[in-house]
């Protein structure tokens, strides 16, 4: 389970910058076209990459495709949960039963087992990560007048977690199988920006157009840190165990906690300093299980 340093480097990279546009693009006012032009960004990049990079072999299509799929179904799933849910809520909860979700996929279709100090790694990241959402206060915060009460934020939530652990086992999987890594990284991009970028063409032209002339500097910014951000991820999969790989970007949460923290004026307090300590020493046993 044991990722080389530089991989390590690289994951942590990527959580920094995955927390980064997270927090870059925070205050939108309107979620849905927000993410549509950063998504848009991405497809934007890909498609211009496309002409300097070989195309991934014909064995890593079928997961190329499934990927943009999956992909695609827990973009819409994960708006659906902020529209219901509170940030501080849903993303630990999501974020951090994906880790240990992926330990069960990869040993299932990857034959990538963990040792027992792995699994123990994992699961103290990912129960670290889940506890930031009860460090944010109860669970009653969902949105007002959300029918359901705690259960449909909760729901989802647990929905888009499963989806991260399905893309991540399936990309993880097509890129190993690609010509290079970066013929899978760039159509990945193409592929995942289309269907938000169709349905804002159709539905909500002008509103995108007045709302790109004056959040275009941000979205082109979040965009980028997203697709570098997962670029990353994907990379160190093409080379270590995904549980691994999975574990060390979900403390991208904790790193969106410290931001908070020291740009955003959030409070750290005894919880969060508890959940920073059981990522820490679970990331750490990780790199130590062998």
């Amino acid at each position: 389970m044991t990722l080389q340093p530089h991989l390590v480097f690289l994951v942590l990279l990527a959580a920094v910058l995955h927390a980064s546009w997270n927090a870059f693009v925070k205050a939108s006012g309107d979620r849905l076209l927000n993410f549509t032009a950063i998504r848009g960004t991405g497809t934007i990049i890909g498609m211009v990459a496309a002409f300097f990079v070989p195309l991934p072999a014909a064995e890593a299509w079928p997961y190329l495709i499934a990927g943009v799929a999956i992909h695609n179904a827990y973009y819409v799933v994960l708006l659906q949960a902020y529209r219901f849910g509170d940030l501080s809520h849903v993303y630990p909860l999501a974020r951090g039963i994906a880790p240990l979700t992926v330990a069960v996929l990869a040993a299932l279709f990857a034959g990538e087992t963990p040792s027992l100090n792995g699994i123990i790694g994992i699961a103290m990241v990912s129960f670290g990560i889940i506890s930031l959402m009860f460090a944010a206060g109860p669970l009653g915060g969902n949105k007002a007048g959300a029918k359901g009460g705690t259960r449909k934020p909760v729901l989802l939530a647990v929905a888009t977690g499963l989806f991260i652990a399905s893309y991540t086992v399936v990309d993880g999987l097509g890129i190993r199988l690609g010509a290079t890594a970066l013929g899978y990284i760039v159509w990945l991009n193409i592929g995942e920006g289309i269907p938000f970028m169709a349905w804002a063409a159709v539905t909500r032209r002008k509103e995108m157009r007045a709302f790109l002339k004056v959040n275009w500097p941000r979205t082109t910014g979040g965009g980028v840190m997203m697709v570098t951000a997962y670029a990353l991820v994907l990379y160190a999969l093409s080379e270590g165990a995904m549980a691994s790989v999975s574990a060390l970007r979900e403390t991208s949460v904790l790193f969106a906690a410290l931001i908070g923290v020291v740009f955003l004026g959030e409070p750290f307090g005894r919880p969060r300093i508890v959940s920073a300590a059981l990522i820490v020493a679970g990331a750490v046993l990780l790199q130590v299980a062998g």
